[in-house]
């Protein structure tokens, strides 16, 4: 397993517990000839990155959850990781119950829709009832703007308390995903990263094909962040060469290691955490000479100062 150099344990921003199925996915309503091309383009990418069959099915009662969650736990064992965060579960207070089963291990957010009318109450509830630690966003499924007075609110909060704001710009799912949207660019939600500044915003996947808004908005705005979460197969559609090392790179010589959070997009069984991507990253930042302590930052430290971890935590 692989050990930092200062001897810390890895750290992943970026999971998601799949659980406890609670009716029709969002922005997925497909089309059969989609369903069909879906079904085809996953069949490739688990051929691609040698991924062990069809995800299980989402599980459906408590007691499934429960193994569930102690299966997690036994992949963080497997793996030798200092902590895994969730970014989304069934619900808020589903998740709270996740990682309250392993405290120090399992971290997570809030992930309600913050156009709904008592967003502000729920995400407040969450953080300091329920003890999440941040909050989840998928841009393009959000319609309502970002400087929209009803989310004046929720920014005022988050910024006196320096709380974490991570956001999903990009194409969204696989074939027939949502590819246009008002928010699919990160440089949408450079008014809130500049009126409030003490809101760490990460922005997932490199950018998800939009690297270079991405790249720009951080060299603005020195409360952005970057994570390097899951296949990054939007490299594929840039007009240019680029890859995992071209993307570190980028980022790396643009705003340094203290921005760059590791990340995997683990989400499904029997796959479980995604040890291929952390391999791939290693090896990158290895063969660019990153520092011992730059390294030490992207994978175990700025996670931490993120999420507020005390010492024992996250080790």
């Amino acid at each position: 397993m692989i050990r930092l150099p200062s001897g810390k344990q890895v750290i992943d921003f970026h999971t998601h517990f799949w659980s406890m199925r609670k009716g029709p996915n969002p922005g997925r309503t497909l089309r059969p000839n989609q369903i069909a091309y879906n079904r085809e383009r996953t069949a490739r990418m688990h051929l691609e990155w040698d991924f062990d069959g069809p995800a299980e099915p989402m599980v459906e009662t408590p007691e499934q959850e429960d193994a569930l969650i102690d299966r997690w736990a036994a992949e963080v064992a497997k793996y030798d990781l200092g902590a895994v965060n969730f970014l989304t579960g069934a619900s808020n207070e589903d998740l709270a119950r996740v990682i309250k089963k392993y405290p120090g291990k399992f971290f997570g957010f809030a992930h309600h829709n913050p156009a709904l009318p008592d967003a502000v109450d729920k995400f407040k509830y969450a953080i300091e009832e329920l003890g999440l630690k941040g909050y989840k966003m998928m841009g393009p499924r959000v319609e309502i703007d970002w400087t929209d007075p009803a989310l004046i609110p929720l920014w005022t909060y988050m910024a006196e308390k320096e709380l974490p704001l991570l956001i999903h710009f990009g194409p969204l799912g696989r074939a027939g995903g949502v590819v246009y949207h008002k928010h699919m660019n990160p440089l949408t939600i450079y008014p809130i990263a500049r009126d409030f500044p003490t809101i760490p915003i990460i922005v997932p996947h490199f950018g998800c094909g939009y690297m270079r808004e991405l790249l720009q908005l951080c060299w603005s705005c020195p409360n952005v962040y970057v994570d390097t979460s899951g296949s990054n197969q939007w490299m594929r559609w840039e007009p240019w060469p680029m890859d995992l090392d071209m993307a570190f790179r980028k980022f790396y010589e643009t705003i340094g290691p203290q921005r760059i959070v590791f990340g995997t997009d683990s989400m499904w069984f029997p796959r479980g955490f995604v040890y291929r991507y952390l391999q791939d990253q290693i090896r990158s930042v290895r063969y660019l000479n990153f520092r011992e302590e730059d390294i030490d930052a992207i994978f175990h430290d700025n996670a931490a100062r993120l999420l507020k971890l005390a010492p024992e935590e996250g080790r």
